[in-house]
């Protein structure tokens, strides 16, 4: 059993898992047993057979039961752009565009770091003097940001982060956490392992170890966020074909190609994982945030039957979180 705390309700929600017995297999048996089999399955290769299978062959959605789980998940194809008869294939559900300027509203303020997705969150800090600090159990920093990048691992250093995992049900277009000028874009190689809870327990710091890509934002600029640099890193995952950099001032039109020196705006769509679970990572400098405290809270709840508190020996509970919510906001000094 996994569970969750719905952030607006305080409901502690028991989390369906997809695959998970898939998942278990894999990581406690395959890993131990058939390593040369693990290797496989978590291969760019596999991993796009994977995704082809449950959503782009004509009879996936009866064969595996897609449209039942998307049911079942409670997807609102109300809050969708297209119409409800489009969505035919579990693709076009997966890929889906909602009007999130109407059912993902953000609050006014120049200064909040908002949720680049719908996703479960935990909040962490790098620094040992943090209550927040968990050394070494999703992803080794340096790694994660590539080892070649030594600039940005120094600036980051002794830093916040906050995780957003992404189910296969949820809406699975990034959005722009802060406004900013892009300072760097670059892609890391990788693996392409799951990332349900089961996963990142049974592998050590498996979001460093997937492919995933990485903006850098400098927020100390005119219409900025003013807090300073932040890293987004998109970590694919099983049946995560790519990320696909979709950036749009309005809407979805015109969408373009994330690149260095480009304006990004907050709330704004960024890009679209293509297809599967998936997970962002964001970076904050030392000292420029402070995490929502109904975040913190949540997270430490001890009532919350959560993989992560047995796997960690420790209370970690997620937090299901909106889109364009605000997670966090700027720290006074």
């Amino acid at each position: 059993m996994h569970q969750y705390v719905e952030r607006t309700s305080n409901m502690v929600i028991t989390e369906e898992l997809f695959g998970d017995r898939i998942v278990n297999f894999l990581y406690s048996r395959a890993r131990e047993h058939a390593p040369r089999l693990f290797e496989m399955a978590t291969s760019a290769g596999t991993s796009s057979l994977l995704g082809f299978c449950n959503f782009d062959l004509p009879l996936s959605a009866k064969l595996l039961g897609n449209k039942r789980f998307f049911i079942r998940c409670g997807v609102d194809l109300a809050e969708c752009v297209e119409k409800t008869q489009y969505f035919d294939t579990p693709r076009k559900i997966f890929e889906r565009q909602i009007r999130y300027w109407e059912c993902r509203p953000m609050e006014d303020d120049n200064h909040a770091v908002v949720s680049p997705a719908d996703a479960r969150m935990l909040a962490g800090s790098l620094s040992g003097g943090s209550s927040l600090f968990l050394k070494g159990k999703f992803f080794e920093y340096e790694e994660l940001l590539g080892m070649d990048k030594e600039k940005w691992r120094l600036a980051f250093k002794d830093g916040d982060y906050a995780i957003f995992r992404l189910t296969p049900d949820k809406y699975h277009y990034n959005h722009m956490p802060v406004t900013g000028r892009v300072m760097d874009f670059y892609e890391i190689s990788g693996k392409y392992h799951s990332c349900n809870p089961t996963a990142v327990i049974e592998i050590v710091t498996p979001y460093s170890k997937n492919k995933r890509v990485v903006t850098i934002i400098q927020t100390d600029v005119p219409g900025g966020t003013n807090i300073g640099l932040v890293a987004m890193v998109e970590v694919v995952a099983l049946m995560i074909g790519k990320v696909v950099q979709r950036y749009s001032e309005n809407g979805y039109e015109f969408p373009v190609k994330v690149a260095p020196g480009m304006f990004l705006r907050k709330g704004q769509p960024k890009s679209l994982y293509r297809p599967g679970s998936s997970t962002d990572v964001l970076f904050f400098q030392k000292n420029r945030v402070e995490f929502a405290e109904d975040i913190v809270h949540h997270m430490q709840r001890r009532d919350v039957i959560s993989r992560f508190s047995r796997g960690f020996a420790s209370p970690l509970a997620e937090i299901d979180v909106a889109l364009r919510s605000v997670v966090a906001c700027k720290k006074e000094m």
